[in-house]
């Protein structure tokens, strides 16, 4: 007996749906891997975070290519895109925007001059050298997708990624992230220093005539099909209870591990899980 005819088309579409999104993915990190060499697992982690709708932290010597992989990706996805070079005297309102006075016909009037925290991919480049209070600023855009300036509170345009960056062999003049802004990167990503055949590749593109174009591989509306259809995958409860277990096991008090409970002070969120 054959299946109802209902269920043969959902399952049709469903394999469709899922054919059309491996195509996509593969064609944004083909295009990706056109300026960017090496660094697959690095680039494929990025994607995989701005699908799930999540952020990034990325740890890595100056000159491995953070700024190039996060440009190229906005130009690949038609998004807007804004970096923040993180210093000791940047303000939470250089990022977030201010308000303005102004005189026109009508009077004196305020009105809101939006910051570079209005774009759909974020460069927070060097973070850790603003003051707490300048990273604080970002603790509501990376979770709620909005900004609140006095009274207003003002929607981020979906989708909203933030890619982070931070120096590990430069400490001096910098900020430990606060425990609450961590929790809110879905990765933290170590930059690794290229493999030989890899930088022979990268001086082959960078002392030649032309730099790779990127082009325009998704747009806007298909980028967010694409988050809603990883939404809709579902998960074995099996792997949700392993999930739930791996949580658990971060905790000092919760954790049967002793080397858990000597050397960690706090256990992952529920937003970890």
């Amino acid at each position: 007996m054959s299946a109802p005819e209902p269920i043969a088309t959902d399952a049709g579409a469903a394999a469709a749906a899922v054919a059309g999104f491996q195509a996509d993915l593969d064609r944004l990190l083909a295009e990706i891997a056109r300026r960017l060499v090496g660094q697959a697992e690095l680039a494929t982690a990025v994607v995989s975070a701005l699908l799930a709708g999540g952020h990034v932290l990325i740890e890595g010597v100056p000159g491995l290519g953070k700024t190039l992989l996060v440009r190229t990706l906005a130009e690949a996805l038609e998004l807007t895109f804004a970096r923040v070079q993180f210093t000791p005297d940047l303000m939470p309102a250089d990022i977030l925007g201010t308000n303005l006075i102004l005189d026109d016909a009508a009077g004196r009037r305020f009105e809101f001059q939006r910051g570079p925290i209005f774009a759909h991919i974020v460069l927070a480049d060097e973070i850790n050298r603003a003051t707490p209070k300048t990273q604080s600023a970002l603790l509501e855009a990376m979770q709620e997708q909005s900004v609140t300036v006095g009274k207003q509170t003002y929607p981020l345009p979906p989708p909203f990624f933030v890619l982070a960056t931070q120096n590990p062999i430069e400490m001096e003049g910098t900020y430990p992230l606060p425990e609450a802004q961590l929790d809110r990167f879905t990765f933290k990503l170590r930059v690794e220093f290229p493999a030989r055949a890899d930088l022979h590749g990268i001086l082959d593109r960078t002392t030649g005539v032309e730099t790779p174009a990127i082009r325009a591989v998704l747009g806007r509306d298909r980028l967010l099909e694409m988050r809603t259809l990883v939404r809709q995958v579902p998960v074995a409860r099996p792997i949700q209870d392993y999930v739930v277990r791996l949580i658990e096991a971060t905790h000092p008090t919760r954790a049967p591990i002793p080397d858990v409970k000597r050397f960690v002070r706090y256990g992952s969120s529920p937003r970890g899980a």
